[in-house]
């Protein structure tokens, strides 16, 4: 792979990377949830979310140059089933968020396997990131190179900046923890939270395929 192709690749996956989707605002939301445990604690509940989004993009990706994309694009029935299932799980989540007592931030915090299943789920299941994917990848790879190692470097590359952003997220909003103690402004935030992962549910339900 030409160097100039990862550095554009590096620099388009951070840009895409910084504006928050539904995982990120879980991990924000879990983060939040877990800040008053204060330090080592609540980075070991921080740490298995990040963990978890780092797999599902890990499998979302591979999944993608490995063909699941074109079968998606061509198979009707295949991305209704990926569709319903992601479109539902975040829209389970936001409810789940918008209903949440006002005395934590958003849910309460979740066991660290827990945690690290959800975000996995969230980010896997997710046919607009596989179809992301499909479309976005290949205009990095160099035809006249080896497909397999640039495939694999580019995995390697964007799952890596999805982990870090994961956990730039959840360390900021670990900092910005002593501005929401106010039950009116816990109750804002899991209500733009909820609203938010309900949108994406919805937006992801009404995807058509390209």
């Amino acid at each position: 792979m030409r160097i100039e192709l990862w550095f554009a690749f590096v620099a388009t996956a951070s840009a895409m990377l910084v504006v928050p989707g539904p995982t990120i605002l879980m991990v924000i939301g879990q983060s939040l949830a877990a800040a008053p445990m204060g330090g080592l604690r609540r980075w070991r509940q921080v740490l298995p979310l990040v963990a978890g989004v780092a797999a599902g993009d890990a499998v979302a990706m591979s999944v993608s140059l490995a063909g699941l994309g074109a079968i998606l694009a061509t198979s009707a029935t295949a991305f209704t089933i990926m569709k319903v299932a992601g479109a539902g799980y975040l829209v389970w989540l936001g409810l789940r968020q918008w209903r949440a007592p006002v005395g934590t931030m958003a849910v309460p915090p979740l066991p660290p396997a827990h945690a690290a299943r959800q975000a996995f789920v969230v980010t896997a299941l997710n046919p607009k990131g596989i179809a992301f994917f499909v479309a976005f990848v290949p205009l990095f790879i160099d035809p006249a190179a080896a497909y397999v190692p640039q495939a694999i470097a580019l995995i390697v590359t964007f799952v890596t900046l999805g982990a870090m952003n994961a956990a730039a997220y959840a360390l900021l909003a670990g900092r910005l923890s002593g501005a929401v103690r106010q039950p009116h402004v816990r109750r804002a935030c899991n209500r733009v939270g909820g609203g938010a992962l309900i949108a994406a549910g919805l937006a992801t339900a009404a995807l058509q395929r390209g």
